[in-house]
């Protein structure tokens, strides 16, 4: 070897960057190791989540085909219902014109629609409205365009109240009542005035019970009696609005009301017993002593008579309205103590 070849030697091994490489590495660390776990841990988590987005979305997909599946057929199915009827109607019109042809009669005017499918309504809907307003749902031989017409008629605007009815209900200054006026007016107001005396009792009954309700037989049985109570009520209320109450009956019930207004509940409960059970004598033993009956005897105490027993629903609202006095002395006490019903 000569000079200038081991010199050349000796410079290359002097150089930094002329290092041989190094060989792979044997061993790795815990760390590298955990780490290339994780990275696969997580490629595997990422294929999975992109599976169940996948799936989900197919699900999705199937869901929404199926509802517009539905959707479609409920289409079909109203229409063939609306074209049914509408033959029906039409086949009884042309049935109910033959026959009063035939029997000489005078053609009936032909209805229009309009006020109809204006405002139509379906007739499954239609049912429960009139169930709810306490209306039979179908009458014999009604058409959908009567049944509308006579939900109409019963008046839709029903007041939110313990007891759901049309008549206007008055401001709690304007519930004073006096005495039973002559004027149908006056007797309009009065019903309004007296619906809605009896509709803030009951919701002052309904939100004290709710406040004291307990897990209790006292509980139940008073929560009880108060939902009968409003039951009970109903057809009272329903009188109220037709103004076909018996004055027998009106004038006593507006007495028990002014005294209960005036806080005089003990007055008032003289009122309900006048009105409930009268004040005749009740017969014990021997009635008569004539031989013959006097003529137009039962009139003389016909005033006297009680309403109790005049009917079942009588007496379940009679009822009812001893229940709110009873109530209504919690709520609203007397200043005087006398004044407390037993």
């Amino acid at each position: 070897m000569d000079f200038a070849a081991l010199m050349s030697k000796e410079i290359s091994k002097a150089k930094p960057g002329a290092k041989a490489e190094e060989p792979s590495k044997k061993y790795m660390k815990r760390s590298e190791v955990e780490a290339e776990r994780r990275e696969k841990y997580l490629a595997e988590q990422r294929a999975i989540e992109a599976e169940k987005e996948a799936k989900l979305a197919q699900k999705r997909k199937r869901e929404e085909e199926e509802a517009e599946a539905n959707a479609a057929r409920e289409e079909k199915r109203r229409k063939l219902a609306e074209e049914s009827r509408r033959r029906r109607e039409e086949q009884e019109a042309e049935e109910e014109r033959a026959r009063r042809k035939r029997l000489g009669l005078p053609e009936l005017i032909k209805e229009t629609s309009e006020e109809v499918e204006a405002d139509d309504i379906k007739d499954e809907e239609l049912f429960e409205k009139l169930r709810a307003m306490g209306h039979p749902a179908k009458l014999f031989g009604e058409s959908h365009k009567q049944r509308l017409r006579r939900f109409r008629k019963l008046g839709t605007i029903m007041t939110t109240g313990p007891i759901p009815t049309s008549l206007e209900l008055v401001e709690e200054k304007d519930m004073k009542v006096e005495k039973v006026p002559e004027d149908a007016e006056g007797k309009k107001f009065l019903f309004r005035q007296l619906a809605s005396y009896f509709t803030m009792v009951l919701t002052e009954w309904e939100s004290a019970l709710e406040k004291e309700k307990r897990d209790t037989f006292a509980s139940k049985a008073a929560y009880n009696a108060m939902v009968q109570s409003k039951e009970n009520m109903t057809p009272l209320f329903r009188k109220f609005e037709k103004g076909d109450v018996d004055e027998g009956v009106l004038e006593p019930i507006v007495e028990i009301v002014k005294a209960a207004q005036e806080r005089r509940y003990v007055d008032a409960n003289d009122g309900y017993l006048r009105l409930s059970i009268g004040k005749a004598a009740w017969p014990i033993g021997v009635t008569m002593v004539g031989i013959h009956e006097r003529s137009a005897r039962e009139k003389l105490h016909e005033s006297d008579k009680g309403h109790v027993m005049g009917d079942e629903v009588t007496r379940k609202f009679l009822q009812s309205i001893k229940r709110c006095l009873s109530f209504a002395q919690v709520r609203w006490p007397p200043e005087d103590i006398r004044q407390l019903m037993g």
